[in-house]
């Protein structure tokens, strides 16, 4: 949801405007701006909410985003945050821990009473990912530590997929009656990140334990196009039998391969709807999502949607 567009305020209005909409959004702070070579600034901002997690995506010209001990103070904000930056890069400075933050990186932010500051220059988008402390049930010694060290953890690219995908599709999934489960799905993996570099083995075996559906759902989103993905696969990398992973599931009310199914045809939907996609072959699509036979493919599709690939792809640019 669009919260503000300063393409649309007077040019001598819009850092007030934007420092006003943020402090709402994220509490109080500081913010200094860069101007592009017209000499203006141009910032956009939107937010969607996931059941307990608020998305906030922010866009625009470069810009220096500060909170200090008093900031914090002065506001009941107590919240931790997953944080990437797709288009440009940009930096982190918590306390003495700097980061430097790209489309291949994912940074814990907690919001402590600590020196923070988040920066980029030239055009850049992060996406935060906002999550109220007391919600991640974690001790906050435990937290703090995590921070420097989360980047190196093997749940942060799945973590990461999740996001990107999430922010992809936010106007449609915040939308959806399920929207408050992906929020569930994002806290729970959050949990596991933190609990994946803690050096307490007791924590990260039950953190483990307690997250390990959604960490294999993660896994298999992030491997979906993977023609080579099979439950033998999936269990190898969480060291478990199949047969606990096909259990773990039917716990979940979850048939795996169905999942796996219904996820890979949302996706091959997706693309064949895409503008950015309109010079490639059905099949090509199909093979890219894992469907190596068009046969199946093309049956499947018609199953779920009540259309053939071909007739969704024409009903689409018709519109």
């Amino acid at each position: 949801m669009l919260v503000l567009d300063t393409a649309d305020v007077p040019t001598a209005e819009r850092a007030e405007a934007f420092h006003a909409v943020a402090e709402g959004e994220a509490g109080t702070c500081s913010v200094e701006h860069q101007v592009d070579e017209r000499g203006q600034i141009w910032q956009r901002l939107e937010t969607w909410q996931f059941g307990p997690m608020t998305m906030i995506v922010t866009s625009g010209t470069g810009m220096r985003y500060w909170r200090t001990p008093r900031h914090m103070r002065m506001d009941t904000l107590h919240s931790i945050s997953l944080l990437t930056h797709p288009i440009g890069t940009g930096g982190i400075l918590w306390n003495d821990y700097r980061q430097r933050i790209s489309s291949q990186t994912l940074y814990l932010e907690h919001r402590t009473e600590a020196h923070y500051e988040y920066n980029w220059s030239g055009t850049g988008m992060s996406i935060a990912c906002v999550i109220d402390f007391d919600r991640l049930g974690l001790p906050e010694g435990m937290v703090r530590a995590a921070i420097p060290l989360v980047v190196g953890s093997s749940v942060a690219p799945l973590l990461l997929n999740q996001v990107r995908a999430l922010h992809r599709n936010a106007d449609h999934l915040s939308a959806d009656a399920g929207a408050p489960a992906i929020g569930d799905s994002l806290l729970c993996l959050t949990r596991a990140l933190v609990a994946s570099v803690t050096p307490d083995p007791r924590s990260r075996r039950e953190i483990a334990q307690e997250t390990l559906v959604p960490r294999i759902l993660a896994y298999v989103r992030a491997h979906l196009t993977d023609p080579a993905l099979t439950p033998q696969r999936i269990a190898h990398a969480h060291n478990i039998a199949p047969r606990t992973l096909y259990r773990l599931c039917e716990s979940q009310g979850i048939s795996l391969e169905q999942w796996i199914i219904r996820k890979r045809l949302e996706g091959a939907r997706h693309d064949l709807s895409a503008p950015e996609h309109v010079h490639r072959t059905i099949e090509t699509i199909a093979r890219s999502w894992g469907f190596s036979n068009p046969t199946y493919f093309a049956r499947r599709f018609r199953q779920t949607y009540g259309a053939t690939p071909r007739q969704w792809r024409y009903r689409h640019r018709a519109k």
